[in-house]
């Protein structure tokens, strides 16, 4: 499989891939572009040529565990997508791996991916936190939204960068679509302080929060 991605290595790409992903070696990265992964990850599993590759872990490079992750959500069966999910889960060392991962069938299923998300936010693994609260983020800020899911990620505390991270993103999204939830949690200082104004900065930053919600959020930072 790394033969593979080689053939497709893209070096000015990768140049790019070094800086943008700095918290893993740059001689894991490759540099194989997206939509070539996205790709290749189609074809092997249509050919049904990948199982020997997913069930060889760890892999070396981030093109492996990128197209792992592609392969997994191309899985046409719940219950499989979730058992491959969780087996890759403690595997993923970075940002991009993590937030790429999205299956069709989560939307459809968004009750019994719900439990697993309440496994995976409780995990000591960065990443799977990080996927679990992503998830809760993509699935579950518009019509399957209740306000128990903002007091499940307020109630995350790490020390991690990645995690921390991403509750504020998350809260910042929940601030754009569920902002007379969300907003009581920054008003009530649930949060950590540096993840706290992290929030208000990148709801700050957002074109769906109004100027009005914007000053009032600057009134709330943190110094």
């Amino acid at each position: 499989m790394v033969e593979e991605l080689f053939k497709l290595q893209d070096i000015k790409y990768r140049e790019v891939q070094i800086k943008t992903i700095t918290n893993i070696n740059p001689d894991t990265i490759i540099g194989v572009r997206t939509p070539d992964l996205r790709k290749l990850a189609k074809e092997l599993y249509k050919s049904n040529n990948y199982k020997d590759f997913i069930e060889d872990l760890p892999h070396k490079y981030f093109e492996e565990n990128q197209l792992h992750a592609f392969i997994i959500f191309e899985t046409k069966d719940y219950d499989e997508c979730i058992k491959r999910l969780n087996k890759f889960l403690p595997f993923i060392d970075n940002w991009a791996t993590c937030d790429q991962g999205v299956s069709r069938l989560f939307k459809t299923h968004t009750d019994e991916l719900l439990k697993e998300i309440k496994v995976w936010i409780k995990s000591k693994e960065t990443y799977t936190i990080r996927f679990g609260i992503n998830s809760l983020m993509r699935y579950y800020l518009d019509d399957k939204f209740k306000p128990e899911y903002l007091e499940m990620v307020s109630k995350i505390r790490s020390d991690e960068y990645y995690v921390n991270m991403m509750i504020a993103w998350y809260f910042a999204t929940a601030l754009a679509k569920q902002y007379d939830s969300a907003i009581k949690y920054i008003e009530n200082k649930k949060l950590d302080k540096w993840t706290h104004n992290k929030t208000i900065q990148k709801a700050i930053e957002s074109y769906r929060i109004t100027n009005e919600q914007k000053e009032y959020l600057r009134s709330l930072k943190e110094k």
